[in-house]
């Protein structure tokens, strides 16, 4: 067995009318797609080292939407 050191997650999902693209790690939400504001959000408490994510974040969020949506017609 092996020990885990860190817990990252990742989550994808969408409807006909609603969408979420989140990261997690060791459970807290380190950013997310605001699909309503048209950006990501970076909600990490000012008390830890702030992690960013790379330009064109939000962007590829929007594409992945596109991709589950078209996933649902199948």
């Amino acid at each position: 067995s092996a020990d885990v050191l860190h817990e990252d997650l990742s989550i994808t999902g969408c409807s006909d009318s609603d969408g979420e693209k989140m990261y997690t790690l060791e459970g807290e939400e380190l950013w997310y797609a605001d699909f309503i504001n048209k950006r990501g959000v970076e909600p990490q408490p000012s008390f830890i080292d702030h992690m960013t994510y790379p330009e064109g974040a939000y962007e590829n969020a929007v594409a992945d939407q596109q991709i589950c949506r078209a996933n649902l017609k199948n």
